[in-house]
């Protein structure tokens, strides 16, 4: 092999791709490989590369920086063949170097994580360990460099871990091996022979050899044999002899080690501390490469030998000797050997094929050795390339994905920051399960189990700590999870009325299907336990009902029940619903929200092109973030207060009143944000006739239960009846219960006969028609009462019927919602709900029109309207509106309001009743 085809070092997977030509005279030579491998420090010395450079007496590796420095931080091997000597060095280059492990810091982000830092520092670890295997299959001697005169123990468990995975991985490597013309002992254990690892350490400054060879402090007068460098390595082969006996790395028979020592030969070797002048260390050098051209005066010697005298006759100032232990010096104290002297006797016994005898022990087993020629070494050291580092082959593929499969070996070994924080964390994590599963009931709601997990974490955060945090993190995740969802999950939906179902975790039955509390999860109606009393659509009958959970157990199963029972048979207005023409009607999807700008930009056309939907429809606002609503009014009054120029307006006929859609129904209830031209499929609605107009008797009030004492009165209204031939302009406003349709305080009002006395006796009876009208409020535990004001409930103690007149409440906005005034014994307030609005048309020529509008949320939530808007009732009636019990949109429910919620976002608006003579004059038209 020539030695001009490896001037310069080359990497391994070249070296074994390379064919390179040999001599016929070294083509049956036997080939010893060294392999070197360690660490290097951050100071300045001898690195692995300077003590190749000694070993092959040439500079062939780079000091400072290479063409893979800087580079990525992976391991990798550089060989370089030595042709005279018959020595092929292989250079290992890891995280372990000084270079690489700067290149390795480079390559983390500043942001990467604890967690992912680690994940990166392990992965260069395991291709650290498959390198040393590699180097420990295929090497016949090994130089473990340190960079200081302290043996480092972490190499204890690092060699421990190869033998681990060395035992692991041997029949994959046999089976790579297989087919090599190579000897049967070198297919079984897969390597030449039992490596022989040697020691070199860098003596530091502290431990300086005197000029005089003599110990510091000492007596000069009485040397001693051994130098202390020559001591130091004494001490240091009995430590690491001590310790790997101790571990057991190594063992009696060497043939069961990963490596073995010399049992009568030195293996450490301590390299001497540099002189602190480089320029006299410079000088010294030139001075002994000029006495190498001097004639030697003794024999002449070749090869390794000669390199031997010539580098001791430059070190030592007695001249040169042959004795490869070390010569006496004077004083008698023996002179340190070179570190190519201290290598090459263990070279020599490989190539001599002496081979190594380092088993000890009372029956000591010969160990396998062969000196093999470069191709066959390079045939073996190819395939375990392929398997254990390099890319594979095709047919190696399956080997090497075997071989990364067998690196969880190494964690036990090498990564005992793993290990040292999975323990901190499993012992966490019964901790963690203990303060999730305190003070929890049977069954548990989302927010409970989140509240839960939070206080386990915290718990858990105090005592885990390390790289596997975040993993066992996610496992307390996953069995706090476990634990709820495994028969301690609690129903999540809420009611109308804002409880939680009680029920554990279930399925609703299918229409037709029965409930089965035996089925997993069982299949049952929600329940939240909550019951209250309301009353039937007229209110004559009051009943308990459960908490309704959706719109039409609110709204309209309750009534339709209680109507067999009571109100069935009166007579009523209907209010149109949906008629589907298929049999598979779908709900249509809720309008998409415009933004703020494009709803206020489109609401006037809007408004023009359709005037007759202005009154009881306002433009769309920005969605609702909860479940509130889809749109609301610029105000609370809004075009609903200016009655005049509602009336004034030509009358069209709305697209509600148009064929409405016989496909898609609406999912809610009508308001003023949903789609124009859809019905519900049910009314939440109900106007029910109780009789003609004398069926209410103002002195006795309303006969009904559930009402508190003096609070069943209706509110008298009383309207002027105009005919054609008054002219008197005070008589010609508007009758529709309007702050205009009243005298301001003591102004007068001219009569039909000129007198003044206002609606007194001198007026005639015929001319003024009286409306009764009520509001009333129902809590939850069925009390009622009449309202005569926002905030005034009426009160009647003696006979007459109510004194206050109804037009307060016509032109206020009635509240919604109201503190009833019969508070229970807890601190939570109970709220009455405006129910029903009673209303007494007498038999007169009046035109009673009513269009309520019902605000049930904060802006911007919608306003509810009926079905039918603008309903005129019929004269010589006793008409009764009931509201709905509960106010949802296609998004969700308009939950009632909490108690430090303010109660006027809540309410109906004014102008709910509108009344004018049924043959108004052409003037008021």
């Amino acid at each position: 092999m020539k030695e001009s085809n490896m001037a310069l070092p080359v990497s391994m997977g070249t070296l074994l791709r390379a064919d390179l030509p040999q001599d016929a005279a070294s083509r049956d030579d036997g080939l010893c490989v060294v392999g070197v491998f360690g660490k290097s420090g951050a100071q300045p010395g001898p690195q692995k590369e300077t003590i190749l450079n000694d070993l092959a007496d040439k500079h062939v590796f780079p000091l400072f920086g290479g063409p893979r420095d800087g580079g990525a931080p992976d391991s990798h091997i550089r060989a370089f063949y030595q042709q005279e000597s018959r020595v092929l060095y292989l250079l290992l280059s890891s995280v372990c170097d000084g270079r690489q492990l700067l290149s390795a810091c480079e390559s983390l982000s500043a942001g990467t994580g604890h967690s992912d830092a680690h994940d990166v520092w392990t992965r260069l670890d395991r291709q650290h360990c498959l390198h040393l295997l590699y180097m420990f299959s295929v090497c016949h001697v090994l130089l473990l460099v340190h960079p200081n005169q302290t043996f480092d123990v972490t190499h204890d468990r690092l060699f421990r871990a190869l033998d681990a995975l060395r035992q692991k991985v041997l029949p994959l490597m046999r089976a790579a091996v297989k087919d090599c013309a190579v000897s049967k002992e070198w297919k079984l254990n897969c390597r030449p022979c039992p490596p022989r690892l040697l020691f070199v350490f860098q003596m530091s400054g502290s431990l300086k050899v005197c000029a005089n060879g003599s110990e510091s402090g000492g007596n000069p007068d009485k040397p001693k044999k051994h130098s202390p460098r020559r001591r130091l390595q004494h001490a240091l082969e009995d430590q690491i002899y001590r310790i790997f006996r101790k571990s057991r790395v190594l063992t009696n028979q060497s043939s069961n080690c990963l490596f073995t020592v010399p049992a009568n030969q030195a293996f450490v070797y301590v390299i001497p501390a540099e002189d602190e002048d480089p320029v006299g260390a410079l000088l010294g050098h030139l001075r002994s490469m000029c006495t190498l051209c001097e004639p030697d005066p003794g024999p002449v010697v070749s090869g390794p030998r000669r390199y031997q005298q010539t580098r001791r006759s430059a070190r030592l100032p007695g001249g040169a000797g042959g004795d490869p232990s070390g010569v006496l010096a004077g004083g008698g104290q023996l002179v340190d050997c070179s570190l190519r002297e201290f290598l090459w006797q263990h070279v020599e016994l490989v190539l001599t094929k002496k081979g190594f005898d380092d088993s000890v022990g009372r029956n000591p087993q010969p160990s396998h050795f062969e000196l093999p020629t470069y191709s066959k070494w390079v045939q073996v050291a190819s395939r375990l390339h392929q398997v254990l580092v390099g890319d594979p082959d095709e047919d190696l593929a399956d080997l090497a994905l075997k071989v990364q499969g067998q690196l969880k070996v190494l964690e036990g070994f090498l990564d005992a920051d793993t290990k040292f924080s999975e323990n901190r964390c499993q012992k966490a994590l019964p901790l963690a399960h203990s303060a999730y599963q305190s003070n929890l009931p049977h069954n548990y709601t989302t927010t409970v189990h989140k509240n839960q997990l939070a206080q386990a974490l915290r718990v858990y955060s105090q005592h885990a700590r390390g790289v596997a945090f975040q993993r066992y993190a996610l496992q307390l995740h996953e069995d706090c999870y476990k634990f709820w969802s495994n028969g301690h999950q609690l129903c999540e939906e809420r009611s109308l009325t804002d409880q939680h179902c009680v029920h554990k975790f279930h399925l609703l039955p299918q229409p037709g299907e029965k409930t089965d509390l035996d089925r997993n999860p069982p299949v049952l109606n929600h329940n939240s336990r909550g019951r209250s009393t309301s009353a039937c659509n007229c209110g004559r009958k009051q009943a308990p009902r459960e908490d309704p959970f959706d719109v039409q157990a609110a709204n309209y199963d309750f009534y339709q029940l209680l109507e067999e029972k009571c109100c069935g048979k009166l007579e009523r207005i209907d209010f149109p619903v949906f008629q589907p023409s298929t049999p598979d009607p779908a709900p249509a999807g809720p309008p998409a929200a415009l933004p703020p700008s494009e709803a206020s930009a489109s609401g006037e056309p809007q408004q023009a092109k359709d005037p007759s939907a202005a009154p009881s429809h306002t433009p769309a606002e920005a969605s609702l973030s909860l479940d509130l609503s889809l749109g609301q009014s610029s105000d609370s009054s809004g075009p609903y207060g200016d009655a005049e120029r509602a009336e004034v307006q030509p009358k069209r006929p709305s697209l509600v009143d148009r064929q409405p859609s016989t496909v898609e129904y609406l999912p809610g209830m009508m308001h003023s944000g949903c789609p124009k031209g859809l019905l519900p499929k049910f009314s939440s609605w109900s106007l029910v006739k109780l009789g003609p107009a004398k069926s209410y008797n103002c002195h006795t009030g309303l006969e009904q239960p559930g009402f508190l004492p003096g609070s069943s009165f209706l509110l008298p209204w009383d309207l002027v009846i105009r005919s054609r031939s008054e002219e008197d302009a005070g008589l010609m406003e508007p009758l529709d219960g309007g702050a205009s349709s009243w005298p301001a305080p003591n102004k007068t009002l001219v009569g039909k006969r000129g007198s003044t006395g206002g609606l007194g006796r001198s007026r005639r009876r015929d001319d003024v028609a009286r409306i009764f009208v009520g509001f009333e409020y129902e809590d939850a535990r069925g009390r009622r009462f009449i309202s005569c004001g926002p905030d005034k409930i009426v009160k009647v103690l003696g006979p007459g019927g109510a004194k206050d007149p109804a037009t307060r409440v016509l032109n206020t906005d009635m509240p919604l919602y109201i503190p009833s005034p019969s508070q229970g014994r807890g601190l939570k307030s109970h709220f009455a709900q405006l129910t029903r609005l009673f209303i007494v048309v007498p038999d007169a020529p009046l035109e009673v029109t009513l269009h309520p509008q019902v605000q049930p949320g904060p802006p911007p939530c919608p306003l509810f309207h009926p079905e039918r808007t603008d309903l005129v009732l019929p004269p010589d009636a006793f008409w009764v509106l009931r509201f709905p019990y509960s106010y949802s949109t296609e998004r969700g429910p308009c939950l009632p309001p909490k108690e430090n919620q303010p109660l006027n976002n809540y309410k109906v608006l004014r102008a709910m009743l509108k009344a004018a003579p049924a043959n108004p004059p052409p003037a008021g038209s």
